[in-house]
C-alpha cells in the first residue's frame, strides 16, 4: 500500500497557531453518532474484506474505515461543509489492544492509514469548495485497559496492561496515521493520565522513526461531577502530569455537557499556557442511552465559554452531528480567541492533586520512611511482602506533613525494580497517600524507570548525577524529561562527591549547564543535592560539612534562582545514631539556617522535627556549634550532654500533658503546632460550648494558633505540620 507525504509539522502547527490566534477554531461532533444513523447490520459492517471473519464485528466503528470508506468519508466531509476547520480520523479503538476484542489486531496499520487518508480526502474536498484550510487529527483513543488502575478489587496491585505495551501499541497507530495524512495527533478521552503519558511516548517513537513531529492535541475526560478523571486524578494535577509534552492544545471531551464541564475548562484556561479545547457530549445520555442537548443549546453554552475567553477551539463528543457543529461555528464566529496566559516558572507536581511550589512555602518536607535503606520497619515489611503495612508507613508520613513521599527500594536481597513497581501500584489505589506526589528514588537507574512507568502524576527523580560522564548523565536526563518529572542532580561527578563547597558549586553549575543548555530541562525542574555529610564524627576535616551545604546553597540559590535545593537530613547526625532527641534537634536546627540560605526542600522524618524555639536551649546552643562549627570544642560539649536527653524524643513530648493545665485557647494553640490530635475533639466542642456561636470557634482561637504556626513557618522554626480529618 502507498503512502502519503507525511505532514510538515512544523509548518502544520505554524498554520494552525495563525489560525488560533485570528479566530476560535472548530472540531468535528461525534462520527460515532452519524454511524449510528446509518443502521448498518452485520454484513455492513463486514464487509466484502471480513465476511469470513470469526467474530462478530458490529459495533466497531473503526472498521467502517475498511469496509464502508465512502460512508466515512462523507461524514468527514459533513462536518468540514457545517464549518469545522478540524476533523478527527475514525481511529478512536484503531489499536491492537483495543482491537483484541475483535480479533484484528492484524488490521490495525489498515485501520489507521485508510482512517487519515479518509478525513485527508475529505479535508481535500472542502478546501477545494470554499479554499479554506482544513486539518485532520489522528485520533488516539484510550483503549479498554487503564495503566493505574486495577480491574481486580481483590488484588489492586494488579493491572491488566502495561506502560510498554501501551507505548508499542500506540506507536504502531501514529506511524500509520502519519503515513496516511493526519496533519496532528490528538490523544483523547484520557481517562487515566498514565495512559496517555504511555501514549505520548510512542507518539514520540512514530515522529523519531518517521523523522517529522506534529502538533499533539491532549483531552481528558472528567467521568462524574466529582470533577476528577476516573483515575482519580483533578484537572490542574492532569495538566501539571502532562505539561511537558508541549501541547499545541489541552482540554477536555465527552462524559459531561457543556454545563458541566465549564468549570473545569475555566481551571484549565487559567494555568494552560498552550491552547484550550473543549468538546463536550449532547448532555448526560438519557435512559435510552441518547443524547438530548440541542444544536441551540449546546452553541449557547459554548457560546458563552468563548465570551467568557476560556476556549481556542470548541466541538462536539458524544451525540453531536453537522448541525450541532454548525450552530457552534456560527455562534463563535467573530468572538475574540483566549489569550493563553503567561505561567510563572514554578516547581508544579502532582498526584492525584497538583503541589505548587510557591514562594508561600519555605521548605518542603519529603517523607523518608518509606526507604528501605533508612527506615528498618519498612525494610523488614518489605521484605516479608507485608505491603498492607507498608502502605500505612507511607499514609503516616502524609498524616505526618509530607508534602511529597519518596520510595526507595534498594535492598540487596530485592528485586529493586519489582518492589518498586509493586508499592506504587498499591499506593494508586490509596487516594490519601497518592494525592501527594512521589519522589522515586534509587541508585539504579533502571528502577527509576520502572517506578516512572506505574505513576500519572509529575514525580520527582531521585537521582542522576554527572558520576558516569556527560553522555550517560544527558542520556538519563532526556528520558525523565519525557515522563515529564522533576530531577534530584546529586553534586557528584566523575571524580566523586563533592564535599567541600567549592566542589559543590562547580559541579551543580556544570549540571544545570547542560540540563538546560542540551536538554531543554525547565530549570524550576531542577533540584540539586549538595550533599548533606555526618557532622560530629571525632574526624576534624568533617567539621565544616554543615557550614559547605549551607553557603553552597545560598551560592547555588543566587547563582540559578529558579532551580532548588534539598538533601537528606537525617545524614547530619548519624555519629548520633540510637539518640532521637539530639537528632531531631540537630535536624530542625540545621534546617533553621539551611532554609535561611535557600534550602527549600528535605527528605526529612515528618512529624519528628521539634520546633526550633521549643528545643531546650542548652541543647539547641550545642547543636548551632556542631551545626555552623562555632567552636573547636563543639562535638565534645554536644557529646557532653547528649545523655541527658536520650530517651526524650517525640513519643515522650507528646505523651507530656503538663499544657493540659493551660487555657482552651493556649491548649488549641498547643495541639496546632505540635500536631498532637489526641484531644482535638473535646477541646474543641469545650470551646464552642464556651463561644456564642460555632464560627467564634474558627475566628478565635484556632486562627490565633494557626497565626502562631504561620508564623514559625515564616520564620524557618517550623517544619512538619500534622494533617487531620477531623472537623471543627
Amino acid at each position: 500500500m502507498s503512502g502519503r507525504r507525511i505532514s510538515d509539522g512544523r509548518a502544520v502547527r505554524a498554520a494552525l497557531t495563525q489560525a488560533a490566534r485570528e479566530r476560535i477554531l472548530v472540531l468535528d461532533g461525534a462520527m460515532g453518532t452519524m454511524i449510528q444513523d446509518l443502521k448498518l447490520d452485520e454484513a455492513g459492517f463486514r464487509g466484502a474484506r471480513f465476511k469470513s471473519h470469526a467474530r462478530d464485528l458490529k459495533g466497531n466503528n473503526d472498521i467502517l474505515n475498511l469496509s464502508q470508506p465512502d460512508a466515512v468519508r462523507e461524514i468527514h466531509l459533513a462536518y468540514f461543509l457545517a464549518g469545522a476547520d478540524l476533523v478527527e480520523t475514525n481511529t478512536f479503538s484503531s489499536t491492537i489492544i483495543a482491537q483484541a476484542d475483535y480479533g484484528l489486531e492484524d488490521a490495525v496499520h489498515d485501520l489507521n492509514f485508510e482512517g487519515a487518508r479518509l478525513a485527508r480526502e475529505a479535508a481535500d474536498l472542502a478546501e477545494a469548495e470554499d479554499g479554506r484550510r482544513r486539518f485532520v487529527c489522528g485520533a488516539l483513543g484510550p483503549t479498554n485497559r487503564t495503566a493505574s488502575i486495577s480491574p481486580n478489587v481483590n488484588d489492586p496491585g494488579f493491572r491488566a496492561v502495561a506502560f510498554d505495551e501501551l507505548r508499542s501499541a500506540y506507536a504502531q497507530a501514529s506511524r500509520a496515521l502519519m503515513q496516511g495524512g493526519a496533519d496532528s495527533i490528538i490523544i483523547e478521552t484520557i481517562f487515566d493520565t498514565l495512559n496517555a503519558k504511555a501514549a505520548l511516548f510512542g507518539v514520540w517513537d512514530a515522529f523519531d522513526t518517521l523523522g517529522e513531529k506534529l502538533p499533539i492535541f491532549l483531552s481528558g475526560t472528567i467521568t462524574d461531577l466529582s470533577g476528577r478523571t476516573l483515575s482519580g486524578q483533578t484537572p490542574a494535577a492532569f495538566w501539571n502530569s502532562l505539561r511537558h509534552a508541549d501541547p499545541f492544545a489541552a482540554g477536555f471531551n465527552c462524559a459531561l455537557g457543556a454545563r458541566e464541564l465549564r468549570q473545569h475548562i475555566a481551571e484549565l484556561s487559567r494555568i494552560a499556557d498552550t491552547f484550550t479545547i473543549a468538546y463536550p457530549n449532547a448532555g448526560l445520555p438519557n435512559e435510552f442511552g441518547l443524547y438530548d442537548e440541542s444544536p441551540e443549546y449546546m452553541a449557547g453554552m459554548l457560546g458563552e465559554f468563548a465570551d467568557a475567553g476560556i476556549v481556542n477551539i470548541v466541538g462536539g463528543c458524544c451525540g453531536t452531528t453537522p448541525d450541532h457543529i454548525r450552530a457552534f461555528a456560527d455562534r463563535v464566529a467573530g468572538v475574540a480567541p483566549r489569550r493563553p496566559p503567561r505561567i510563572e516558572p514554578m516547581l508544579r507536581l502532582s498526584g492525584l492533586e497538583p503541589f505548587t511550589l510557591t514562594k508561600d512555602i519555605r521548605f518542603v518536607n519529603v517523607g523518608e520512611r518509606t526507604n528501605v535503606t533508612g527506615s528498618a520497619r519498612f525494610r523488614k515489611l518489605i521484605k516479608n511482602n507485608e505491603f498492607s503495612a507498608a502502605l500505612d508507613v507511607a499514609r503516616e508520613q502524609v498524616a505526618n506533613g509530607a508534602q511529597i513521599i519518596d520510595v526507595n527500594m534498594d535492598e540487596g536481597m530485592l528485586d529493586s525494580a519489582r518492589a518498586m513497581q509493586d508499592f506504587l501500584n498499591l499506593i494508586a489505589s490509596e487516594p490519601d497517600i497518592a494525592r501527594v506526589p512521589l519522589m522515586i528514588d534509587s541508585s539504579k537507574f533502571e528502577v527509576i524507570e520502572a517506578g516512572l512507568k506505574c505513576v500519572q502524576g509529575k514525580s520527582v527523580v531521585n537521582s542522576i548525577s554527572l558520576k558516569e560522564g556527560e553522555d550517560r548523565f544527558i542520556e538519563q536526563a532526556r528520558i525523565v524529561r519525557r515522563f515529564g518529572a522533576a530531577v534530584v542532580v546529586m553534586a557528584f561527578d566523575e571524580k566523586g562527591q563533592a564535599d567541600t563547597y567549592a566542589r559543590k558549586v562547580e559541579i551543580c553549575a556544570r549540571a544545570y549547564d547542560v540540563l538546560t543548555r542540551v536538554v531543554g530541562f525547565p530549570p524550576e525542574d531542577i533540584i540539586f543535592d549538595p550533599n548533606i555529610f555526618a557532622v560530629a564524627t571525632g574526624i576534624e576535616e568533617h567539621n565544616n560539612y554543615g557550614v559547605d551545604f549551607i553557603e553552597a546553597a545560598r551560592s547555588i540559590r543566587a547563582k540559578m534562582p529558579l532551580a532548588h535545593i534539598s538533601g537528606g537530613v537525617s545524614n547530619l547526625s548519624f555519629s548520633f545514631r540510637g539518640n532521637d532527641p539530639v537528632r531531631e534537634a540537630m535536624h530542625s536546627v540545621f534546617l533553621y539556617h539551611a532554609i535561611s540560605a535557600g534550602m527549600d526542600m528535605g527528605i526529612v522524618n515528618a512529624g519528628a522535627l521539634p520546633v526550633y524555639e521549643k528545643i531546650d536551649p542548652d541543647l539547641r546552643l550545642a547543636c548551632e556549634d556542631v551545626a555552623l562549627n562555632r567552636r573547636a570544642d563543639a562535638t565534645e560539649r554536644l557529646l557532653a550532654i547528649a545523655g541527658r536527653f536520650k530517651g526524650a524524643g517525640t513519643e515522650t513530648r507528646e505523651k507530656d500533658i503538663a499544657w493540659r493545665s493551660d487555657t482552651i485557647a493556649r491548649r488549641l494553640e498547643y495541639a496546632l503546632v505540635n500536631g498532637v490530635t489526641d484531644y482535638v475533639d473535646a477541646d474543641v466542642e469545650e470551646a464552642r460550648l464556651a463561644s456564642a456561636r460555632p464560627l467564634d470557634v474558627i475566628e478565635g482561637p484556632l486562627m490565633s494558633g494557626m497565626n502562631v504556626v504561620g508564623d514559625l513557618f515564616g520564620a524557618g522554626k517550623c517544619f512538619c505540620r500534622k494533617s487531620s480529618n477531623r472537623r471543627a
